[in-house]
């Protein structure tokens, strides 16, 4: 087979698992778990093919023009470049991992099928959206992703957390959307194509006429599907879904698709430099805020939600600087890590047994209970943390050393003020990380909560994923920069990732000052650190599954998530380093509350107005219409008395008005 043949199999291979899994599901429950698994496992093993095949030679492009349109065509188009089969590769792991992880973390849910099938079309659009030569083929993925998270989220529906977290993931990303949509258009009317080579080409040889209105367009679009301030309110409360699902939408789909598609049309945002100002100031806040935010959580879900966040702020922070080959990097390094820390975050849920869902203040001393969890969730933390050998060390100094680069004014269309915001905030966040990092460890491993009795343990493939993706989080990083193993630079633009010496150290030691600083907060706090009231947490029943139990944490956690941070634990570490910046760290610095005053109260108001307008005007103008006919037949009724005398006189009286009326005029 053709490479590109190949290709097509790779988006179309889940999809046909999804159509498979929604049919065959319920009618043969046996299949369920294999008709989950093959078809993505299949997907991935042809990915890792194709990208062997394409390797970091001359991209390969294949299209065929759909209807015609009349105006700009549509081409079902496919480019396939390092960036894109690497990304590919990518995809399909963390889909396999997650599918596998699945069969047992959800192996006796009643909705398997369903959700399994979702995963599949999950997976099978962001395949589509990293093969696409053609901006509307790769928006048909992008918004099936917004679909399927929308399920995905809400998979317990039955929790009103799960069903208010789906429906606010899927109208913020929406509102995102809405200018991104626009932008597309006006993009490919100035270019004249949908074809991205053709939309490249013109902003290449300056024959985009509106840059800059274009770029911040699609910028909103990428803010809503990527979560970068200020559309990033949606991501802390998606943890109410499965934990599987998290880990996909974190580490390989959605949320790296803004970042994938920033890498893809640079040469686009490059022709305006406002937009690649707004970019790095969206990016700057967005790390330091996330950071803080991050510092203050007690939920383990919603620490690592907030890490997202943050580290995709360093992607878009080298994509300011104009370096899409360290973002893609780290998107890479980060997507193997994360997903580690998801999966190894519902291990943690379900050795905990929490009341509320994945306090970590209320966990007990879990090291010895679930080792496995331990030690790789230690190793992905430091690879968060940046701390070398991890692939996170590289990936991260990648980003730093492009924004050190871009700070000397030797990046080309890139202001140096750009640069030094890309690089400061770069740097605080790696304190804010290493320190989140460490704190999230202490609490959950090493912690002095409540007393949790064993219930059994997880099942063997949820153990075994764990390790599976602490391979690449421990030797990405060092391969990807050995030239004679894996010359990723050449994949790439070619342009060298190796970190520098500057940046080398200012990362390593601010990220050791996080570390030891959030120790001492520790050690500094034992002394206040107590067991929560009703210290033994009673076990599940065996025959409750992972998903029946984060099921049951997810409603309780919506009833009292509102007072948890400020009734944490007054041991937490995280509450003496940010001090007073705790309570406001720990809400998200009020943004949801800001857009509730500003957007949600404001519609309800509206609202409520039509619908007052709709009840008491336009309802009486009806009722009306329809009164008037009424009261005019009961009128008419009267007069209809059966009696022959009454009609004989009413028309003689008639008559002789008639007639008088008739002289009066004559």
């Amino acid at each position: 087979m053709t490479v590109t043949t190949l290709a097509v199999l790779v988006p179309l291979l889940p999809f046909l698992g999804a159509a498979a899994s929604l049919f065959l599901g319920k009618r043969a429950p046996g299949f369920a778990q294999p008709i989950a698994v093959l078809p993505t496992a299949a997907a991935f093993v042809l990915a890792a093919i194709v990208a062997v095949r394409q390797g970091s030679g001359p991209a390969t492009d294949a299209a065929h023009q759909l209807t015609p349109t009349g105006s700009v065509p549509i081409d079902l188009a496919l480019h396939l470049d390092g960036f894109a089969v690497l990304i590919a590769v990518l995809v399909g792991l963390v889909a396999t991992c997650v599918q596998l992880y699945s069969t047992g973390y959800l192996r006796d849910d009643p909705r398997y099928a369903s959700y399994s099938a979702l995963v599949s079309l999950f997976t099978a659009a962001m395949f589509l959206v990293v093969y696409s030569g053609d901006l509307i083929v790769l928006l048909v993925g992008w918004e099936i992703m917004g679909i399927c998270s929308y399920f995905l989220v809400g998979h317990y529906w039955e929790t009103e957390a799960a069903r208010s977290a789906s429906i606010k993931a899927f109208l913020v990303t929406k509102l995102g959307d809405v200018p991104f949509l626009i932008g597309l258009f006006a993009l490919a009317t100035d270019a004249g194509t949908f074809r991205i080579n053709g939309v490249l080409t013109a902003a290449t040889h300056g024959e985009l006429h509106h840059p800059t209105l274009i770029a911040l367009l699609l910028l909103a679009g990428v803010a809503g599907k990527s979560a970068q301030f200020p559309l990033h309110t949606w991501l802390p409360d998606a943890m109410a879904g499965p934990t599987p699902v998290s880990a996909l939408i974190h580490a390989a789909t959605m949320v790296a698709a803004g970042i994938y598609f920033v890498a893809r049309l640079l040469p686009v945002f490059e022709t305006s430099a406002a937009a690649m100002a707004v970019l790095a100031a969206m990016a700057a806040i967005t790390m330091i805020g996330s950071g803080l935010a991050a510092l203050a959580q007690d939920d383990i879900k919603r620490v690592l939600a907030y890490s997202t966040i943050g580290q995709l702020g360093y992607m878009a922070g080298a994509l300011a600087v104009g370096d899409r080959s360290a973002a893609v990097f780290h998107l890479l390094s980060h997507g193997a890590f994360k997903a580690l820390l998801f999966l190894g975050a519902g291990v943690v849920i379900h050795a905990a047994g929490t009341n509320s869902l994945a306090a970590m203040s209320r966990m007990g001393d879990l090291g010895k209970r679930i080792p496995d969890a331990m030690w790789t969730m230690g190793i992905a933390l430091a690879a968060l943390a940046a701390l070398p050998p991890f692939s996170g060390f590289f990936s991260k100094e990648s980003v730093l050393r492009a924004a050190e680069h871009a700070s000397g004014g030797h990046t080309a269309h890139i202001p140096a003020a750009v640069g030094w915001t890309v690089l400061v905030a770069g740097l605080v966040t790696a304190v804010l990380t290493a320190g989140y990092a460490t704190r999230l460890f202490l609490l959950v491993f090493r912690g002095q909560g409540a007393t949790v009795a064993d219930h059994g343990r997880e099942p063997v493939v949820m153990n075994a994923v764990l390790w599976v993706l602490a391979i690449p989080t421990i030797a990405f990083g060092m391969i990807s920069l050995l030239p004679k193993v894996f010359d990723l630079p050449q994949w790439f633009d070619g342009e060298a990732l190796t970190p520098t010496l500057t940046t080398s150290v200012l990362g390593i030691g601010l990220a050791l000052v996080g570390v030891l600083a959030t120790y001492g907060a520790w050690q500094a706090t034992a002394v206040r650190r107590r067991v929560p009231i009703g210290a033994v947490v009673a076990a599940p029943p065996q025959e409750l599954e992972p998903a029946l139990v984060e099921e049951t944490a997810i409603d309780t956690h919506a009833q009292v998530y509102g007072d948890i941070a400020t009734a944490q634990d007054p041991g937490d570490p995280g509450r003496l380093l940010l001090g007073p910046l705790h309570r406001h760290a720990a809400h998200g610095f009020h943004l949801d509350a800001l857009y509730t005053a500003l957007f949600v109260r404001p519609v309800l108001a509206a609202a409520g107005l039509v619908r007052f307008l709709d009840r008491e005007v336009i309802e009486t103008y009806v009722r009306g219409t329809g009164e008037a006919p009424r009261l005019l037949g009961a009128v008419v009724r009267r007069a209809q008395t059966g009696n022959v005398q009454t009609y004989i006189s009413v028309l003689l009286a008639g008559s002789v008005v008639l007639a008088v009326l008739v002289a009066v005029g004559a």
